[in-house]
């Protein structure tokens, strides 16, 4: 297994499992859920593992912004 480079982003703040809405320049938005924060990489592409194993990728040119959600539960029952 990869060990990623934490990029010590404010979304760790909210845990390590996020759901998040991208809203892309064309007016269209997409959620995601299962994105495992530690795990981005950012570049032409920044690709985020998924808790179902799968690998995101988001061609970053193509988003205006995006909007992320807590999945963790222990923050959910704060």
């Amino acid at each position: 297994m990869t060990k990623h480079h934490n990029m010590q982003s404010s979304l760790n703040k909210l845990g390590k499992v996020v759901t998040q809405i991208f809203h892309f320049k064309d007016g269209t938005k997409r959620t995601f859920d299962g994105l495992l924060i530690e795990t981005v990489k950012e570049g032409k592409f920044t690709k985020i593992n998924r808790t179902n194993g799968s690998i995101l990728c988001i061609n970053a040119d193509n988003v205006n912004c995006f909007e992320t959600f807590s999945e963790d539960l222990e923050e959910e029952k704060c």
